[in-house]
């Protein structure tokens, strides 16, 4: 009878971690939350724990701000909120750039909290994941760099406090776990580098407390000591560890001679040394990924290397000696002008990073397979087996919905075919919600659970499947908790015209049933993924139905495994459509 609040968690002491750095909460999640709450009557009392007052100026002023008045400020006008916000703090001239630093560096935070990573969160061989990664928080440092350096002097405090620390130093804490991993994984290939990875981790550690120090004393002559305290590296188990540690590395004693080494996309094994094939993931038409190959030292002195395609239509690039071991190459793509020609060469002190393109012009149609060889005098040579695929049906031109490749479809929810409302109840778009582009997500709320087909709000997604038989389907939601006492939280989803198949993100007894263990996995990966499998009937088009059962969950993505998809943190990246 006294009614009902909400006690929220911008700051958090716990299991699976601590999260208590930063803001790594972006305020379209506070409103989706928040919104939930507020339309299922829990509009009393709302109590958000912050933790130090700083860094949670931003995230706490929009908590204060919806709670007064909830109805001003709907989903689509959080990007007005964040550009009022900052040309209230810093004028006009830069506001629109510096409310996207702080709505993508939240964003980026929401991957994956920096207390909860780890080297191996990224993928480092599928789907550029690290690297792309690493290159989002690169290209936001520079941003953010370049405006603190336009700002008049008076504004820079202010905007180091609120969004140059928060972006630089999230940035360097996320290469520093990615380049964890590359150490590990080129120590296992015997690659030299792994030594400059572990030095390059180092200094990144030594830059998170040289710029924490700034914050504390250099900073407006030391106004904030301690606030930049809190240790956020090295955690092993749900509690902080005592001081910022760096997470292991490993080094190799590399031998003078050089001694070639091969990797590819897609395998953490390394040639000469591995009994497998060494073989590129597929490429297809649709598409038009390059793939890369590693071409690395293991030993000291530099050698000549030779790459032949066997192909005319497979093209090389040569990347230059590179950083590999800092980051790569994040835009590979290049016009066909552009391209070289099928044989490469060049000398090699570290490593280098070729990519492979399709010349779609020349290819021959269907699948095939050919080989580049790679070379170097005195040494066997390597065969890369590159595999492509070249449909005659669908025409890329003519192509509805989204197309099988690599073996899987991925899907970002707002890229529907076709939206079914019903009984007043709509699929709505919440745009830059969740991990990746958006989310849709039910309005109203409070509607009542349906049972699919009957009544039930629908979005369908063309897609075309070019082989018959089984497949999953990963649906990524939100990770929002079962609200309405005696049920959970469920969906329909279906190919075509078959039955729809109840499947359940969050059952009714979550805590009772699961412990902590589940929703703590949601925390983790801030999202949940259910995996329902399907038997398609026959290759060609199908339409994939995501049905509504509880109103309160919010879809990010879909990804149909046809038998092609390989471990990532994201998943693959949006197919063609």
């Amino acid at each position: 009878t006294g009614g009902a609040g909400i006690y929220y968690h911008f700051d958090y002491v716990g299991g699976p971690r601590n999260y208590k750095w930063l803001n790594t909460v972006p305020i379209t999640k506070v409103w989706e939350q928040m919104h939930l709450a507020y339309e299922h009557g829990a509009d009393r009392i709302w109590i958000v724990n912050v933790g130090d007052l700083k860094p949670m100026e931003f995230p706490m002023e929009f908590f204060l701000t919806l709670a007064r008045n909830p109805g001003r400020w709907p989903s689509e006008s959080i990007p007005e909120y964040t550009r009022e916000w900052a040309r209230r703090e810093f004028g006009a001239r830069y506001a629109n750039e510096i409310a996207e630093l702080v709505s993508r560096y939240t964003k980026y935070n929401g991957w994956r909290k920096p207390e909860l990573l780890e080297p191996g969160t990224f993928s480092l061989v599928n789907y550029q994941e690290a690297d792309r990664v690493v290159g989002a928080w690169r290209e936001l440092t520079a941003t953010a760099e370049r405006i603190n350096a336009l700002l008049p002097e008076a504004a820079r405090p202010a905007f180091f406090e609120l969004v140059l620390y928060p972006v630089k130093a999230s940035a360097q804490v996320a290469e520093l776990y990615v380049t964890a991993g590359k150490n590990r994984l080129f120590a296992a290939q015997g690659r030299s580098s792994a030594n400059l990875l572990a030095a390059h981790a180092r200094a990144l550690f030594d830059a998170d407390a040289r710029l924490s120090h700034a914050f504390n004393h250099e900073l407006l002559h030391g106004k904030w000591d301690h606030m930049m305290d809190q240790t956020h590296i090295g955690y092993t188990y749900w509690q902080q560890p005592p001081s910022n540690t760096l997470p292991r590395l490993m080094e190799i004693a590399a031998p003078v001679p050089a001694d070639m080494g091969i990797a590819v996309e897609g395998s953490t094994n390394a040639w000469p040394g591995s009994t497998n094939e060494a073989e590129l993931p597929e490429m297809d038409v649709f598409n038009g990924e390059p793939r890369w190959i590693d071409v690395f030292n293991r030993g000291q002195e530099p050698f000549e290397f030779t790459a032949t395609s066997l192909a005319p239509w497979i093209h090389l690039r040569l990347g230059d000696e590179s950083d590999l071991w800092c980051g790569t190459d994040n835009s590979p793509r290049v016009r066909l002008s552009d391209l070289s020609s099928s044989v490469a060469w060049g000398t090699v002190r570290v490593e280098r990073r070729g990519w492979l393109d399709i010349d779609w012009k020349k290819a021959p149609k269907n699948r095939s397979k050919s080989l580049v060889t790679l070379e170097r005098p005195g040494q066997a040579p390597v065969a890369v087996a590159v595999r492509t695929f070249f449909p005659t049906q669908p025409g890329k031109r003519f192509l509805t919905g989204y197309v099988q490749a690599d073996g899987h479809i991925a899907i970002e929810a707002e890229h529907y075919s076709r939206r079914v409302n019903a009984g007043g109840v709509q699929w709505v778009k919440m745009a830059d919600y969740g991990r990746t582009l958006s989310s849709m997500i039910i309005s109203p709320v409070t509607a009542k659970s349906a049972e699919p087909p009957r009544n039930c709000p629908c979005l369908e997604y063309q897609v075309y499947l070019f082989q018959a038989g089984p497949v999953e389907v990963t649906s990524i939601v939100a990770p929002t908790l079962n609200v309405v006492p005696g049920r959970g939280l469920r969906y329909g989803i279906s190919f075509d015209d078959e039955t729809p198949q109840v499947a359940t993100a969050v059952p009714k007894g979550f805590f009772v049933d699961n412990g902590n263990r589940d929703w703590e996995a949601s925390v983790r990966n801030n999202c949940r993924e259910i995996r329902t499998r399907h038997v398609i009937s026959k290759p060609g088009y199908h339409t994939l139905k995501f049905w509504m059962v509880d109103p309160e969950l919010a879809l990010e993505k879909l990804v149909v495994d046809a038998g092609g998809l390989r471990p990532s943190y994201f998943g693959p990246p949006e197919s063609a459509h």
